[in-house]
């Protein structure tokens, strides 16, 4: 008896512990639904739930009737429900369901994002990294239209070099700098920055003749041309945890400052060598602060603080782009990132 005793009291423990542990992931004082609204994005519903946001998938609770659950609409309506005893997110369509032969397609371009995509827009599209030399090898600008230095929307401009002759739309881009390795020194890319496009008119020898199709920023004497890149744009991220033990530094933020803070685009020295995938979502530690030990007279550095939360959203060999989504304090250039 004593030791049926004992069995059903551990069994009581581990499913305590078990309901314990998956209610802390929660936040406190939530609702039971709550209605998906336009604007918002899965990184604003996870964090409205959970206190681990990329925690989503584990808590996901799939139901079988939807075609895919992963995308959700303005209008869903998210419920807090109990799995065998476990607290789950289960989805329902805001949309009329008639059970008839028909199939009613939804464009995913409806779908709410996982994040604020016009903050990362460019960066998706346009902005690249490419290897060192590379564009010091592209064809280059070498004037515009009636030997003008400075070229907009609409004006011709004329490039020197040899191009594949079928390729008709092109990049304009400038060297950003280089994204270098702060613990190993390596060069792990280069910032090709998006000036604008250009559509291929003439070729007589080897200069080219681009009308500008677009422009972020004045087209100048210098400025590269790259062949427009033919990727599919991931435009649905979904919250998740990295590899186990991935730890990392921010080598960079866009605009070429030091400061960090909410929203920021920040380049990090892992990539997908390293199993990082879109989404992957790191912790942000402030480096420890040297301070002189007044007692023994040496120089101790202090434990690193968590002060932010990143997700990655754009991968390459080496590196990754990734936007700050929360940060608590101000960060720097040179802070760590770490499994969240």
């Amino acid at each position: 008896m004593k030791r049926i005793l004992l069995v059903v009291a551990g069994l009581w423990l581990v499913a305590t512990l078990a309901f314990a542990q998956g209610r802390d992931t929660f936040n406190e004082g939530i609702p039971d639904r709550y209605v998906v609204k336009k604007g918002d994005t899965l990184w604003d519903i996870a964090a409205f739930f959970l206190s681990k946001p990329w925690r989503w998938p584990e808590i996901w609770h799939v139901n079988p009737q939807i075609a895919n659950p992963h995308l959700i609409y303005p209008g869903d309506e998210i419920s807090l429900i109990y799995v065998d005893g476990q607290p789950r997110l289960s989805l329902n369509r805001g949309r009329d369901v008639k059970l008839s032969p028909e199939i009613k397609a939804v464009p995913h371009g409806e779908a709410i994002p996982a994040l604020p995509l016009d903050v990362i827009d460019t960066f998706l599209s346009r902005t690249r990294v490419v290897a060192p030399g590379e564009l010091e090898a592209a064809p280059y600008v070498v004037a515009g239209q009636e030997k003008s230095i400075i070229v907009g929307v609409g004006d011709d401009f004329y490039v020197r070099g040899e191009i594949p002759a079928e390729q008709t739309f092109w990049g304009v881009y400038r060297n950003g700098g280089n994204y270098v390795d702060p613990e190993t020194g390596e060069i792990l890319g280069v910032r090709a920055q998006d000036i604008g496009s250009g559509k291929l008119k003439a070729v007589d020898g080897e200069i080219l003749t681009l009308a500008a199709t677009r422009s972020v920023e004045e087209i100048r004497i210098g400025d590269r041309i790259l062949p427009v890149e033919d990727r599919k744009i991931e435009t649905v991220f979904y919250p998740s945890a990295p590899p186990s033990g991935a730890e990392g530094v921010i080598m960079a933020v866009e605009g070429g400052i030091d400061n960090v803070g909410h929203l920021d685009v920040v380049a990090i020295n892992r990539g997908e060598e390293d199993g990082l995938e879109i989404g992957d979502t790191f912790a942000i530690y402030k480096a420890g602060e040297t301070v002189r030990d007044r007692i023994s007279e040496d120089i101790v550095t202090l434990p690193p603080e968590r002060a932010g939360l990143l997700m990655v959203f754009r991968t390459f060999e080496q590196m990754s782009f990734g936007l700050v989504m929360n940060a608590t304090r101000p960060l720097n250039v040179g802070d760590l990132v770490r499994e969240p």
